[in-house]
């Protein structure tokens, strides 16, 4: 994909593949042999979950929310709006949140409020990518596919404006395009 909006590229095709394939692994057993739903955050984990689903080798379900933070297009403000919820109930479930990027982690926050009072038996956060620079709310994330540096990233889901999502590694914005 010939675009001067893709910079460096931060982590490569085959280093997602690679770290899906052991997250799969890990929560595989951390959940063997219980109930496990999986709740991918959209729109940008939807790729991300789709491919650590495939390397689960235990059964589980999974269902979306979409969320809407308010703030500038690069700050969360932590004010979150539900704009679409979950279709079943998670009471009594144990609980996957998946992410593509956990930044200020204000929205994570919100929604593992929101969900644990919804009394699953447990609830943990999978995420691809972390930005522990930005972070501004400690928080318990169990699964992580890989930290990154403070810079706006496209790919694997994440986008720019609707774009990009398409891309087969995660890399970075070129600054001159945002």
């Amino acid at each position: 994909m010939d675009d001067s909006a893709i910079g460096e590229i931060l982590v490569p095709a085959e280093d997602l593949q690679r770290r899906v394939r052991e997250l799969g692994a890990e929560i595989s057993r951390d959940y063997e042999g219980r109930d496990l739903i999986m709740i991918g955050v959209l729109k940008g984990a939807v790729l991300f979950l789709a491919d650590l689903m495939r390397e689960l080798t235990v059964p589980c379900e999974i269902d979306f929310m979409a969320v809407s933070s308010y703030g500038s297009e690069t700050d969360s403000s932590g004010v979150v709006r539900i704009l679409k919820d979950l279709d079943s109930s998670i009471e009594g479930r144990n609980v996957v949140i998946v992410e593509d990027i956990i930044d200020s982690g204000l929205t994570l926050q919100y929604l593992l409020r929101n969900l644990r009072a919804r009394n699953p038996a447990s609830v943990e956060v999978c995420a691809l990518l972390t930005k522990p620079d930005r972070r501004r709310v400690d928080l318990p994330i169990r699964y992580v596919g890989f930290e990154i540096p403070n810079r706006y990233v496209i790919g694997y889901g994440l986008d720019y404006a609707q774009r990009y999502r398409n891309l087969g590694c995660v890399a970075v914005l070129n600054d001159s395009d945002h």
